[in-house]
């Protein structure tokens, strides 16, 4: 993979503050890049914040940068603040996300900001020409697995990961790790050379394994448990399944951001099931999230654009419906029906 680097180099180069931002919904990718990003500017000597729309998942925390006033940001939690740094930023870089909507409350801002905007995603390009600098390529696992490869394209990585540090090494993996569903999806040659490169300059890849995959509560699992034995249903017709996660039953089981993870992957487990919908109520029932997932060569990104708001990859996509959680499964059904073979297929 050849990436020219050098206008972001030059970006990087005049830039002090610098801020890298999310998507709202962090996920391990997400996090990923934002804090690989954070730590190699550091190693530059550059001053940067990350800011996320919304929390991150609890098994997510030790990503979290060392220095306290580094602290990943929150714009729940201090949009004013947030609202200062990208304004304020010689640069602003956004990662894992393919629409400045994403950002949810920031989209504005960083418009009018005067800094630099810079992109760094691999999901279907939507926007690339909002940012001076778009790196764009859907042909990876992962935002993370890209922003490996344009970090090695940097002048003073010069493809030598070594050079990365471990803190970096082990975001990038993250990421990788946990957009692939621990490689059973979405992988690539590159992502297994990524792989084998990171593992061999130090990064533990059974322990991180363990920090992401294998922390989750009682209650989480016993919710999963829920899902799959009371609110999976099974459509034969339409080879697909779907559940719906409410508040109500958040509440029941201590539900936590990032509990959810995964659940939209186990009806795929089941040989007659082509898709698998897992539809959750925002906190404030503003709107529903939905995250779609696929078989073979049914391209649920297609799916999402269409009926859901969102959009994604081909095997894994997601978006919003705003109507009341009740609302949801006709709607669905209706979307399936809807659906045509030459647009599901192609």
């Amino acid at each position: 993979m050849q990436i020219d680097t050098s206008p972001l180099e030059a970006i990087l180069n005049e830039a002090h503050d610098i801020v890298l931002v999310g998507h709202f919904n962090p996920d391990g990718d997400a996090l990923g890049s934002v804090t690989a990003a954070y730590h190699y500017l550091k190693a530059r000597g550059k001053r940067s914040r990350i800011i996320l729309p919304s929390p991150y998942p609890d098994n997510m925390s030790f990503l979290e940068p060392d220095d306290p006033q580094d602290r990943m940001l929150i714009c729940e939690n201090d949009l004013a603040e947030a609202r200062r740094l990208v304004t304020g930023a010689d640069a602003v870089i956004c990662l894992d996300l393919n629409r400045l909507a994403r950002t949810e409350y920031l989209e504005d801002d960083i418009l009018s900001a005067q800094g630099k905007k810079v992109l760094v995603d691999h999901h279907i390009p939507a926007e690339l020409d909002r940012f001076d600098v778009a790196i764009s390529d859907t042909g990876v696992s992962s935002t993370c697995e890209l922003l490996f490869r344009v970090l090695l394209a940097m002048p003073d990585i010069a493809d030598d990961p070594a050079r990365l540090g471990i803190r970096c090494a082990e975001s990038l993996y993250v990421g990788m790790m946990t957009d692939t569903n621990n490689f059973a999806n979405s992988v690539y040659p590159g992502t297994f050379d990524m792989a084998g490169r990171l593992i061999g300059i130090g990064v533990d890849k059974d322990g991180l394994q363990e920090k992401v995959l294998s922390c989750y509560s009682v209650s989480r699992t016993r919710l999963m448990g829920h899902m799959v034995k009371n609110k999976m249903v099974v459509l034969p017709r339409w080879k697909t399944a779907y559940m719906l996660l409410s508040n109500k039953e958040k509440a029941r089981y201590h539900f936590q951001p990032g509990d959810s993870e995964g659940f939209v992957n186990l009806p795929l487990a089941i040989a007659s099931v082509q898709v698998s919908a897992l539809f959750t109520e925002n906190a404030d029932g503003a709107y529903v999230r939905v995250s779609l997932r696929s078989k073979g060569r049914i391209d649920v990104n297609r799916f999402a654009n269409r009926f859901f708001n969102g959009g994604g990859h081909r095997n894994a996509a997601g978006g919003r419906l705003y109507m009341p959680l009740s609302d949801v499964p006709a709607y669905f059904e209706q979307a399936l029906a809807a659906w045509p073979d030459e647009e599901k297929f192609s």
